[in-house]
């Protein structure tokens, strides 16, 4: 049985596609199509339905499935044994992270990951947290940092820090930083025309459902996906933004802005680290996890 062959069946038989398979695996989809076809020659059983709509594992494919990934996770971790003897740990890791925490969190993750993993590789990649969890189970990510992580079947989440949403304002010509401004109600936030993100971006849901609890709602102004966008537009004027602090001091100009707290209650994001729940990590991806843990709380930014 080839390991490439094994590899093709498994990724085929968890998106439930060719099609998305061979995008995952950056390969041609008719070899892709080979070398499973190949597969079922050898173990002379049919181990997908193709139809279409993609492709179903048969009882035999979910029998080899079920297998072939603990086969898999069996041979990477012989892998990082074997580094292990040359004193480093092997392996790639693929990480991603909101753009806010991007901003703050890839050049210390990365030396950090230099510094003690020189022999492994590190792929990050930024993206919204819907997008992210949907690389997880496609295998094109290891790891994902993620805000207000919502519990389901595929995914483990492990607890990192709580975020402070602050309310975010254009700041006023001439308008001194000291003394800090006074926290404002999210009653008087209500009122306010915000610039948020759509539906269901983590920030979104959590502004509204804190709002909701309240009784109140919030006065959208304008809806984007993007922290950067969203600050230019606080800049011109055109609305309020709820963001964290991070986000705002590594942007281009947070001289530009204001920041004043929250309360009434203050509003607080809970940001986690998530894996899969459906392939062991490795060796090389739980060091991974460690340094980020580590590297965040250096940043001073932990509230756990």
């Amino acid at each position: 049985m080839d390991l490439k062959q094994l590899e093709y069946f498994v990724r085929v038989a968890e998106l439930g596609s060719f099609t998305r398979a061979a995008m995952a695996l950056d390969v041609a989809q008719p070899a892709l199509s080979r070398q499973v076809r190949l597969l079922e020659v050898e173990l002379r059983q049919n181990l997908l339905v193709r139809n279409g709509r993609g492709a179903v594992p048969t009882e035999a494919g979910r029998l080899l499935l079920e297998h072939g990934r603990g086969i898999l996770h069996q041979v990477e971790r012989a892998r990082e044994e074997l580094g292990r003897v040359r004193g480093a740990l092997a392996g790639r890791v693929a990480i991603g992270l909101p753009p806010s925490v991007a901003r703050v969190l890839t050049v210390p993750l990365t030396r950090a990951f230099r510094q003690h993993l020189p022999e492994a590789s590190l792929s990050i990649s930024e993206g919204l947290s819907v997008t992210m969890v949907d690389w997880l189970r496609t295998g094109r990510l290891d790891i994902a940092m993620l805000y207000n992580a919502s519990p389901i079947e595929e995914i483990a989440i492990t607890p990192l820090a709580d975020e402070e949403l602050l309310l975010v304002q254009a700041r006023p010509p001439g308008l001194a930083e000291d003394p800090p401004p006074e926290p404002v109600a999210l009653a008087e936030v209500a009122e306010l025309p915000l610039v948020i993100p759509s539906r269901p971006n983590a920030v979104r849901m959590l502004v509204e459902t804190e709002m909701a609890n309240r009784g109140l709602k919030p006065r959208v102004a304008l809806e984007i996906d993007g922290v950067s966008a969203i600050l230019d537009l606080v800049a011109d004027g055109v609305g309020a933004a709820l963001l964290s602090r991070n986000a705002v001091e590594s942007s281009v100009r947070p001289s530009a802005y204001r920041m004043r707290a929250v309360k009434d209650p203050a509003l607080r994001i809970p940001l986690s680290t998530v894996t899969s729940s459906l392939r062991p990590t490795t060796l090389t991806q739980q060091s991974a996890l460690s340094l980020i843990r580590e590297t965040w709380q250096a940043l001073g930014r932990s509230r756990i």
